[in-house]
């Protein structure tokens, strides 16, 4: 016996399909700072459209071809990806200033860095998670925007972060304070998590 079809939940609004809706709500998603070689030194920027693709070591992100990052990862093939904690927030809106006429940006001066090791790149100091990617493809046809996915060919991280079976992960996590980008303009940290009720028999 079929159950009735649910009554309409009458809080709800349409969002007009001729704009983008990500402008109308608040969504979650990870930020990182893109690392490129840019002509004799290197650019960083933050970018929050990032994600692994699928289980294998595959990592990609938006990103438009006016910005130098989208560029630069053309033209070297090759980008490195870190992750921040909370307290580099200031890292980030610093990746993220403006360029001067001549195309450099001056904010990154404030920025420390160390190179990358199997990679043309540089990663920012104090994150807990780096990755060293080569392009493997990129997508356009979103917009003005394409996705560019590349192949972790080496990655680190902070030994104090790294899960292991004697010890709890919501201890790590705790102890972590990782930085979510709420979109539109808004950051926030991840100070408590929970273990997901998967049914039994789930996998993935």
């Amino acid at each position: 016996m079929r159950a009735p079809p649910a009554a309409p939940d009458r809080r709800l609004v349409e969002l007009p399909p001729d704009a983008p809706v990500w402008e109308r709500v608040f969504t979650v998603a990870p930020l990182v700072l893109i690392g490129t070689k840019e002509g004799d030194g290197y650019d960083v920027a933050p970018k929050h459209l990032a994600s692994p693709f699928g289980w294998e070591n595959s990592f990609g992100f938006v990103c438009t071809p006016r910005h130098a990052t989208y560029r630069n990862v053309v033209e070297h093939r090759a980008f490195t990806v870190s992750f921040p904690r909370a307290d580099r927030i200031l890292h980030a809106t610093l990746a993220a200033g403006g360029r001067l006429d001549d195309g450099s940006k001056p904010t990154l001066d404030a920025v420390p860095t160390f190179p990358a090791h199997h990679i043309d790149g540089v990663f920012v100091e104090g994150c807990y998670l780096y990755l060293e990617c080569e392009l493997d493809r990129v997508i356009g046809g979103f917009g003005d925007n394409g996705l560019i996915v590349g192949r972790i060919v080496a990655s680190s991280a902070c030994q104090e972060f790294v899960r292991r079976i004697d010890q709890d992960d919501a201890d790590v996590l705790e102890r972590l304070n990782p930085i979510v980008y709420v979109s539109p303009g808004r950051f926030g940290i991840v100070r408590e998590t929970y273990s997901f009720p998967f049914p039994i028999g789930f996998s993935r």
